[in-house]
């Protein structure tokens, strides 16, 4: 999500870290931010802008710093708002010491109490970063390295940090806990990045942090530690990518990249949601008592985001007992909704910006309704109109189709769901406690699915080498849980392949779709296991009755539908409400490698952009 960049050499770091940054942009952020160790001065120099790089760079240019060591953020805001005050670097009070710091830190509100009962120290931000900066404050007492360390004995949560002090002009030290962080040399030069694509002008030799460790960065000199300070090693290997291959993290699309990171990014979402007693969704402002007041919920979204909406109707309903609506935000407003002051509606936005959901989000406030924004965008128009807000983060999101927004959005739909169900006074914490265990066990579940990217890439094949002028058509079909996922499977192949794809509810067939059915058309059944997977087992026998070759995507250890389908995809077992999250993987995968077969661009397809900002 956010970027960081240190260089400790020979030259002015300003320079290099501003470039640095530069190519982390694609990652996506809302604010930027540098720090130098200042020759003559007593503190250090601390630089920052909202809003894109330029801002910042103009901050820079016009103070011209002098100093050979920095560190520099690209901020994609979670705690507080995307403003220069909540910018990194945050600093302690003297600005002697710097923090930059990607992640989250899940016990910031306790460590922050902990800082003002026993040190005086009330924080100037909205962030969790900043505890960071005077929770080393407190610690150091001449030793860098021994304070980073002692602090993150302290810290919970993920995270890559990178701190400077005044006191040690040539040294930067880092700490690293399940977020990336990379380091090159050079004979006088040290770089770190939370990304290889910034350490390519100087190096291709690259080592990698490793989960738990630290790093301290002198001028051409790395040494790594354990979390007991001893000297330890990293994972280092050679890279010969592009610049725009760095970007890409090797893979050959975005797409590609984002399919891949939905482990991380689900994990993420996820984070410091729920304390064992509590849900925790931070971005909140309003009353928490108005939940009791709600008889209805409307959810709101277009496109991916409205199956995502689909996706999450039935966690609402299981855990808040409120009727839930699933509306397209294209046609909300136009039909004369039902909607009052004891309604809440939930609009869904990838990007914040999308111009019917925000339309239909602000009808909804003219009628009375209390609304909740899930978007991916801190400070977009959604998340500013909104009563209240979740973020999703997923990190930026640069191929159009969506993938990782929408595995992410369900996950944020369902802690919104718990966290209004456990308000109402409907659920248990031992409940909750075991849904969130559930949930996390989905991100290792996701890598078993991502590891059949081979497997899934020849049944692509097989599916392309059926098509013809014919037979260019492919079904998809489920019932429930399987329909939101049926309609995503068609929607992104359609998106990145051109081909005619259609999702449909399959208790439907016989209404009329099955006449679409003849040999050689493929059809992609959603059969995991659920409440009407039988039902769907009927469908596909009926298909399979008249010529039409099905790839099914089944639970681990399902031999019923194994023995009716022509192919299958496993996905490992899963709480019934969270087995989308998934059943989507495959049927992402699989359209990314039918439209690569087709010589698609997958990023970037033909008439459709990423934002939707007309109606």
């Amino acid at each position: 999500m956010c970027g960081i960049v240190g260089y400790v050499g020979n030259e002015n770091a300003s320079g290099p870290v501003l470039n640095g940054l530069a190519t982390l942009e694609y990652r996506g952020y809302d604010s930027a931010g540098l720090a130098t160790i200042e020759p003559g001065l007593d503190h250090l120099g601390i630089y920052k802008a909202a809003g894109k790089l330029v801002n910042l760079r103009q901050v820079v240019d016009d103070a011209q710093p002098q100093g050979t060591t920095a560190i520099g953020h690209t901020r994609w805001a979670t705690h507080g708002d995307p403003t220069t005050v909540n910018a990194h670097p945050h600093t302690t009070a003297d600005q002697r010491l710097a923090v930059v710091h990607n992640g989250i830190i899940e016990n910031h509100l306790e460590v922050a109490a902990m800082l003002r009962e026993e040190h005086g120290i009330t924080p100037v931000s909205d962030t969790d970063t900043e505890i960071i900066a005077h929770l080393i404050g407190t610690l150091y007492t001449g030793d860098l390295k021994e304070a980073v360390r002692q602090a993150t004995q302290v810290l919970t949560g993920q995270y890559a940090i990178g701190v400077i002090h005044h006191d040690h002009p040539d040294t930067i030290v880092a700490a690293v806990n399940g977020a990336p962080m990379v380091i090159g040399t050079t004979d006088d030069v040290a770089v770190l990045c939370s990304d290889v694509a910034g350490l390519l002008p100087y190096t291709r030799h690259i080592t990698a942090v490793p989960d738990g460790h630290m790093a301290m960065l002198t001028p051409g000199h790395m040494e790594i530690f354990d979390q007991d300070g001893a000297p330890a090693t990293g994972h280092t290997y050679e890279v010969d990518w592009t610049a725009e291959e760095a970007e890409k993290g090797g893979y050959p699309s975005f797409m590609a990249k984002e399919i891949a990171e939905q482990p991380r990014a689900v994990r993420d979402t996820m984070t410091g949601r729920w304390d064992g007693t509590q849900v925790h969704i931070d971005e909140v402002s309003f009353d928490l008592s108005r939940l009791k007041t709600f008889d209805k919920i409307i959810i709101v979204a277009c496109g991916t985001s409205h199956h995502a909406g689909l996706v999450a109707r039935r966690a609402f309903e299981h855990w808040t007992r409120l009727s839930t609506e699933v509306e397209i935000a294209s046609e909300f407003r136009y039909r004369d909704p039902i909607v009052n002051k004891a309604t809440l509606v939930v609009a869904i936005s990838q990007s914040g910006e999308t111009a019917d959901t925000i339309a239909a989000m602000q009808y909804a406030q003219d009628q009375g309704a209390t609304t909740l924004g899930v978007t991916n965008m801190v400070g977009s128009t959604l998340a500013r109109g909104a009563d209240s807000v979740i973020i999703t983060r997923a990190g930026r999101e640069v191929a159009v189709a969506s993938t990782k927004a929408f595995t992410t959005q369900i996950v944020a739909l369902m802690v919104a769901a718990l966290w209004i169900g456990q308000a109402r006074g409907n659920l248990y914490v031992e409940e909750i406690q075991a849904v969130f265990d559930d949930l996390q066990s989905l991100p290792d579940a996701m890598e078993t699915v991502l590891a059949q990217d081979a497997y899934i890439g020849s049944l692509a094949t097989a599916l392309v080498n059926r098509l013809t002028s014919q037979h260019g058509y492919v079904m998809f079909f489920g019932r429930l849980n399987g329909l939101p996922i049926a309609l995503e499977g068609a929607l992104k192949l359609k998106e990145i392949s051109y081909l005619h794809a259609e999702g449909f509810a399959s208790g439907e067939m016989k209404h009329g779709p099955i006449a679409l059915i003849e040999p050689g058309v493929t059809v992609i059944a959603i059969a995991t296991e659920g409440a009407v997977k039988t039902k769907v087992m009927s469908n596909i026998e009926q298909v399979k009755g008249r010529g039409a070759h099905v790839i099914a995507i089944v639970t681990e250890g399902d031999d019923d539908v194994r023995a009716l389908a022509d192919d299958v995809i496993v996905v490992p077992a899963a709480m019934e409400l969270a087995s989308p999250i998934l059943a989507v993987i495959p049927v992402q995968m699989l359209a990314l490698h039918v439209a690569n077969a087709l010589d698609r661009d997958v990023d970037q397809p033909r008439n459709l952009a990423k934002t939707v900002t007309v109606e």
